[in-house]
């Protein structure tokens, strides 16, 4: 598979700039406030933000006129929570709806997961290195920081290698603001409720071959790309008109850097076939970890 290059906007994550972390927290709006729009909470955050490839899909608002309003919460995680954006031109009818997912900071985010999937990423200075590996206040806003930027590169790649193969699918990313990361909404842009998950579809048996059949084609998609999801469970997969989409994957893993990286191919193939198998479906997940560990270049 070709390398696909990554498009962005007039910036690039760099951690070494000490305010990149501070423009993702959103302070509390105070309507008497005359910078604030007439209608919704705050203008677009668009401006200033790190933008998702090119050529972006024709909903994403990019208008300096654009509003944000926050329609309530979507999930609550140990890591993040997320949240129903609506961005729309004020009287135009131009409107999307996006998950802004807000990775927590280091007083509220639980952190036993992460040194495991940190195995294989570096920052360039040590003093950074030093903090994250120490856990101090600073270097777990650093963490925080490089799951926001893994989960925007991870998506940002596998969505242009959707467009072109057809074999995996995740959601747009649209941009990315120090721990903020907004996204494709998934699910009802007129309800606002989300598609379902994995885990919730009641499938019948030539429903559930074809939903292994997309799952295998992703996971071949990231094996060959030598990234495994790292946390996929049939909790993080959505199910949207039939199609399968993969999300949260800030723990994407390099399956190459990181010493683990076959165990986490493993990981992510057992969880899987271990639901579809519950259903009823006869797959064999040992096959298709061997086959995947061959085309990610580990065997």
């Amino acid at each position: 598979m070709r390398e696909h290059s990554m498009r962005r906007g007039r910036r690039k994550f760099d951690d070494d700039e000490p305010d990149f972390l501070k423009r993702g927290r959103l302070e509390p709006a105070l309507k008497e406030d005359p910078d604030l729009p007439p209608t919704g909470d705050r203008w677009s955050t668009w401006d200033g933000a790190l933008h998702g490839p090119i050529p972006r899909p024709d909903w994403v608002r990019t208008e300096h006129g654009a509003v944000d309003t926050e329609l309530g919460i979507l999930k609550t995680g140990k890591e993040a929570d997320v949240f129903l954006v609506r961005r729309a031109v004020p009287d135009s009818g131009q409107v999307s709806l996006l998950a802004a997912k807000r990775y927590r900071d280091g007083e509220h985010r639980l952190f036993h997961r992460d040194a495991g999937y940190l195995e294989g990423r570096r920052v360039r200075r040590s003093r950074e290195m030093r903090a994250m590996t120490n856990r101090t206040a600073f270097g777990k806003e650093m963490i925080a920081g490089q799951w926001a930027a893994a989960e925007f590169d991870a998506l940002g790649r596998l969505w242009q290698i959707g467009q072109e193969s057809g074999l995996v699918c995740v959601p747009y990313p649209v941009q990315l603001i120090g721990t903020e990361v907004m996204l494709e909404f998934i699910g009802d842009w007129e309800t606002g409720e989300a598609a379902p998950r994995l885990a919730q579809v009641r499938a019948n048996p030539d429903e559930l071959a074809d939903l292994w059949r997309q799952m295998t084609d992703a996971l071949s998609v990231l094996a060959r790309a030598q990234v495994a999801h790292g946390d996929l469970s049939p909790y993080n997969t959505l199910v949207r008109d039939g199609r399968l989409v993969l999300i949260d994957l800030p723990q994407i893993v390099d399956v190459i850097a990181n010493p683990r990286g076959a165990e986490f191919i493993a990981r992510d193939v057992n969880n899987v076939a271990a639901w579809f198998r519950s259903r009823g479906l006869p797959v064999d997940p040992e096959a298709l970890i061997e086959r995947l560990h061959y085309e990610a270049g580990l065997r």
